[in-house]
């Protein structure tokens, strides 16, 4: 009897620690007791970067939509990450791991570098089909076309930086070409861009 208390007693304490462990492992964020991974983010709209000779990756909220020099733009609808916001935001493309340094101004944007990834990116990718032809070859280009919806410049420049273009219900939306030029969209009173200068 003796060797039989002391062949259980070990096995005894295995799975009472093996209960406990399980317990702490079902605190977890879901009813099952697995961490729920982060959802998969998409680009709301295209990202106009500027690819510098090193490599680097910068954007910017005030858009840059020709900055010269190794202007690239990152389509709707890829798969991003946003890593740890500080000064900027970090935009990690998943499919080459490489990071966009995407510069933010809260007072420019009236709004905090959270919301305006919120404004920015999705977890459902955007459906472009019911866009018009014109619209989805100026999201395609990465360019303004006249005859394009509000929608369909949105997504082909993305937002317009607040403290020229405070509202998105404006017939005139002011993109910066570069950091020191800008380029204005005219709409007319449908919606649609009726002039570009």
């Amino acid at each position: 009897m003796t060797t039989m208390k002391t062949f259980f007693a070990p096995l005894f304490v295995l799975a009472v620690i093996g209960v406990l462990l399980a317990g702490c492992v079902s605190s977890g964020d879901s009813p099952s007791g697995t961490v729920s991974a982060p959802p998969q983010h998409y680009l709301r709209n295209n990202i106009h970067v500027q690819v510098h000779e090193n490599g680097d990756m910068r954007a910017s909220y005030a858009n840059w939509i020709n900055p010269g020099a190794g202007h690239m733009v990152i389509p709707v609808n890829t798969p991003v990450e946003i890593g740890k916001i500080r000064r900027g935001i970090p935009i990690i493309i998943k499919s080459t791991g490489k990071i966009i340094d995407f510069e933010f101004d809260e007072k420019n944007m009236a709004m905090t570098a959270e919301q305006y990834v919120n404004f920015i990116t999705t977890t459902e990718p955007v459906a472009l089909r019911n866009l018009s032809d014109i619209d989805r070859k100026g999201i395609a280009d990465g360019k303004a076309y006249k005859g394009m919806s509000k929608e369909g410049v949105r997504i082909a420049l993305g937002y317009p930086a607040a403290h020229r273009t405070p509202s998105l219900a404006v017939n005139t939306w002011v993109y910066w070409r570069n950091r020191f030029a800008t380029t204005a969209i005219d709409f007319d009173g449908n919606g649609k861009v009726k002039g570009i200068r």
